[in-house]
């Protein structure tokens, strides 16, 4: 069994954005040399989440929307006290913050539409998504 870790640097440039970081992940599965295995991606920030979905440009717009409409991001919360983000908090509650991916033949097993994206609720920050790949 063979252990590969990264990890990824990110500049996100608007409060809510959605990069695609797909190739940047399937670099990595290459790097790796792991022919069957599992890709743990993880970020490690409380106001970001990792989704797989279509790189269309129209739903990827859409899904942003969606971020924005899914809570009330001018309500006044309890956490916002402390640093004005809670909306951040609750809505990367609700996205999650880490993807298994497996690899077979040495690619990552991805669905002809699906693309792996970083989503940025409280940007812009500079970030981080940590890659662990395990196989043989």
């Amino acid at each position: 069994m063979k252990f590969f870790d990264k990890t990824l640097r990110i500049q996100t440039n608007k409060s809510i954005e959605i990069l695609n970081i797909t190739s940047q992940i399937s670099q990595l599965v290459q790097e790796s040399e792991i022919e069957k295995g599992t890709t743990i991606v993880y970020s490690p920030h409380t106001t970001t989440a990792l989704i797989i979905n279509e790189n269309e440009p129209g739903l990827v717009k859409d899904i942003e929307g969606a971020i924005k409409d899914l809570i009330p991001w001018g309500k006044i919360y309890a956490h916002n006290a402390i640093d004005n983000n809670a909306a951040s908090h609750i809505v990367s509650s609700f996205l999650g913050n880490s993807l298994n991916l497996i690899i077979s033949k040495g690619n990552l097993e991805l669905g002809t539409w699906q693309s792996i994206f970083f989503v940025e609720l409280d940007g812009s920050r500079p970030r981080k998504v940590l890659v662990r790949i395990v196989g043989e």
